[in-house]
């Protein structure tokens, strides 16, 4: 994604007459309740280029989609299915992308660290001023790479819908050669979701017995925290013949009483309030009233929910720092419809980089929302036993000195044992006999080194 985007022409007269739809009687109006220059808002109003962030707040304060209104280079339109190759450079890409943005998370850190222990008034303006700028770059960084793994995903997920539409012999034949081994976006298939036992135990505990609670998933960036979400959601009524010979899937008793609604806090459609909440009432297949306000949606589910539901809230640190409508009022009464007014049934399990609290206090919010989540699962490497049978899924068996190789390198982290058995199968794949698949292992692993850093 571009640092910069620019209101396409065909959508110039709505993005214009929603100034005022919106109670903004002048440009300078909107520029002042923003906090930003006039001249940007004129240029956005215009369609000249302004920066992302910009474009995207002022896209949120007229009521408008910012990825429908953006104007989008042809070049840049990336397709459902990708060519090998194009896949490659879209990895290499996203990995570049990878690495810069573990190097700006470390200056944010560094910075934010310097301002617990600074005193001066002078120096800590001048650091807040700083942080500001920095974490800018910091979100830039992750607009282009959450782009590039949404089409990864995309591209996955296509690829999986074509399978299943074909005849049952080819599908087995195609489930028997695709690689286990999947690195450029999260995993929703369970058949390829390794280990975790410990964490599943604890959360399928929470929730099979009344009430349902909620819990906490915090791991580094890129640990494998929205792959459990889907496995959460998917694993119990995944049938027997889709899953690994003995994989566990009967964590409920009644897994298809359950109702399970996964919210990407990405999605530029979850970063509205009501875009929100129409999509989870929707996902429960319940009536959506007009307007779709929350005491409306308080309504509705606290008169309907009468099975377990759970929500998973994926990427919530985006929702808490970029997301204005989604504020105290809105978590709080999330909370009260957990706590009083749903018998039980409803729970919350949320991805999150740091603790609720933290994350919470470190975004500016002091909704006791953040402190409902009793349980919290601290996602770390997989054991070796775990590792082992990741690594034993290869299509094409692996020499012992090889597998040890791997768990050395990747010191059991699922992501880096993804990557090294990839490159590993490939080589053997091409008939390789040489050691160069490590060094081009050893080189995909740079970008994700923040993984093996023990402090």
């Amino acid at each position: 994604m571009a640092r910069s985007l620019r209101v396409a022409s065909e959508y110039l007269e709505k993005v214009k007459s929603a100034l005022q739809h919106n109670g903004y009687p002048s440009q300078q109006s909107l520029a002042y309740e923003i906090e930003i220059s006039l001249s940007t808002v004129e240029s956005f109003l215009n369609g000249q280029p302004v920066d992302y962030l910009n474009f995207v707040e002022l896209s949120q304060k007229l009521g408008l989609d910012w990825q429908e209104i953006a104007y989008k280079e042809p070049e840049t339109q990336l397709p459902r299915t990708l060519s090998a190759e194009q896949q490659f450079r879209l990895e290499k890409k996203r990995d570049g992308l990878q690495e810069a943005w573990n190097i700006q998370h470390e200056k944010v850190s560094r910075i934010r660290r310097g301002l617990v222990i600074e005193t001066g008034t002078t120096n800590e303006f001048q650091l807040e001023q700083q942080l500001e700028r920095e974490k800018a770059k910091l979100a830039n960084l992750e607009a282009e790479l959450n782009q590039i793994e949404a089409a990864l995903q995309l591209a996955l997920q296509t690829q999986i819908l074509e399978n299943q539409v074909q005849s049952p012999l080819k599908l087995q034949q195609t489930n028997k050669e695709a690689s286990p081994f999947i690195t450029g976006a999260p995993i929703t298939q369970p058949r390829y979701f390794f280990g975790r036992d410990k964490e599943l135990k604890r959360l399928f505990n929470l929730l099979k017995r009344h009430p349902l609670q909620n819990a906490a998933i915090i791991g580094k960036k890129r640990s494998g925290k929205t792959s459990l979400l889907h496995y959460l959601k998917n694993i119990t009524t995944t049938p027997v013949e889709q899953l690994r010979p003995e994989q566990k899937s009967d964590w409920l008793s009644h897994p298809k009483n359950y109702q399970w609604v996964f919210v990407d806090l990405q999605d530029t459609r979850m970063q509205s309030r009501a875009g929100l909440l129409k999509y989870i009432l929707e996902s429960l297949k319940m009536e959506v009233p007009t307007p779709c306000d929350l005491d409306r949606f308080m309504d509705v589910v606290s008169d309907n929910l009468s099975s377990p539901t759970v929500i998973l809230l994926d990427e919530i640190s985006v929702g808490l720092q970029r997301c204005s409508e989604l504020d105290d009022g809105f978590w709080e009464s999330l909370r009260s419809l957990a706590t009083n007014h749903t018998g039980g049934n409803l729970a919350f399990i949320l991805a999150t980089p740091e603790s609720p609290i933290e994350l919470a206090r470190n975004t500016g919010h002091s909704s006791p929302f953040f402190n409902i989540f009793g349980y919290t699962a601290y996602l770390k490497a997989l054991t070796e036993a775990e590792a082992r049978e990741l690594i034993a899924s290869s299509p094409i068996a692996f020499t012992d000195e090889d597998v040890e190789w791997i768990l050395t390198q990747s010191c059991c982290w699922p992501l880096l044992l993804q990557i090294l058995c990839r490159e590993r199968l490939f080589s053997l794949e091409e008939g390789e006999n040489d050691d160069n698949w490590r060094e081009e292992g050893l080189r995909q692993m740079k970008s994700f080194a923040h993984l093996l850093d023990h402090k």
